[in-house]
């Protein structure tokens, strides 16, 4: 059987990709500082299963990665951890910073020791996955894509954050010879995402009966890939992927935002109807843009599926049904986060 060690594996990408992993018959071992998004709630399916150990901790606790290393000896290490809301991070940039680049930095020294440890096959076998965004390449005009040699452009502490990291993780191969992997992803949606994000707060929002928030004119463009597509990339990655490259995952389905927002009202409108008969797209309010918005990310995948052979096998239709009708199905998933710290509100400077 093998065994990974998988970081920030209860938060949204995480907590779906180790779901997956355990029930594929991977061991997983689960670090993850449980921070505001995480939720072991997520991962509740998974109680007493021998095969899933959750560990609450930091990637930047070297002592503590270093026991973990050594007491399961994981045949590869893949990181999620990361601190990910922009307007978080405009607010206050030294949590990302402390996170996405310290922390990384504390992570990739211990994995270093531990894959010098090893011997042989387990050696020659190892690997250390760590995901990304495409946020680290800036922002494009009306044509072009995102492809593994775009120039890094990051335009927000978030996206500055992630980039150092993606440079560090560059750096230890090429400086100690770890063998690293890097995917650079496009907007994910699905389950069990925290819903300070745009499509599970339209979501939450349309049912309560608020205004639903769009950013200036709602016309930033993002590549919108299902979370379950995006664990099978990753997946496709560890197992076949060369040593040393980043490969792009996209969903090829480029919306507007205001777009998206549509489409879920008329999703609702046609599950959950409003009992004064208005669209929810009424509730639609346009509101201030955050500084610094990026305008358009697109992602050319093609190396993933032309090397690897993987292209995403949901469409955005497809896939926002599903998860429009998760979020129906699973209220008291979203009423056990909400009665956190979080309900709902806009966060950031530009509130």
């Amino acid at each position: 059987m093998a065994t990974w060690l998988v970081t920030g594996g209860a938060g949204f990408i995480g907590g779906n990709f180790v779901l997956e992993a355990v029930a594929r018959g991977v061991r997983v071992v689960n670090l993850d500082a449980l921070t505001y998004a995480g939720n072991l709630d997520t991962l509740s399916s998974l109680q007493g299963n021998p095969d899933h150990v959750f560990v609450h901790g930091d990637i930047g606790d070297r002592e503590l990665v270093a026991r973990l290393l050594a007491e399961h000896r994981p045949d590869a290490v893949l990181n999620f951890a990361a601190e990910s809301h922009v307007d978080r991070s405009i607010d206050g940039p030294a949590a990302f910073i402390q996170t996405n680049v310290v922390g990384t930095l504390g992570l990739l020294e211990a994995v270093r020791d531990y894959w010098k440890s090893l011997e042989g096959p387990a050696k020659d076998a190892f690997r250390f996955l760590h995901v990304s965004t495409d946020e680290v390449y800036g922002t494009l005009g009306e044509t072009g894509k995102f492809t593994e040699t775009t120039p890094y452009a990051p335009n927000s502490p978030y996206s500055a954050s992630k980039a150092a990291s993606d440079h560090l993780v560059r750096a230890f191969h090429h400086t100690y010879g770890l063998p690293v992997l890097t995917t650079n992803c496009s907007n994910n949606y699905g389950p069990y995402h925290f819903p300070e994000k745009l499509i599970p707060l339209v979501i939450a929002k349309a049912l309560a009966g608020e205004p639903l928030p769009v950013y200036g004119d709602g016309k930033q463009v993002r590549d919108w890939l299902f979370v379950a597509d995006h664990c099978e990339a990753i997946r496709t990655v560890l197992a076949r992927g060369r040593v040393g490259e980043t490969y792009n995952v996209g969903g090829n389905s480029e919306k507007q935002n205001i777009e998206v927002v549509q489409a879920i009202c008329a999703l609702l409108d046609q599950r959950r109807p409003r009992e004064d008969g208005q669209p929810r797209s009424s509730q639609i309010t346009h509101v201030a843009d955050r500084p610094g918005h990026d305008r358009r990310y697109a992602i050319d995948a093609s190396r993933l599926k032309d090397e690897l052979g993987w292209e995403p096998q949901h469409t955005f239709e497809q896939g926002i049904a599903y998860t429009v009708d998760w979020y129906l199905e699973h209220q008291d998933w979203v009423s056990r986060v909400l009665d956190g710290s979080y309900r709902l509100e806009r966060i950031g400077v530009a509130a």
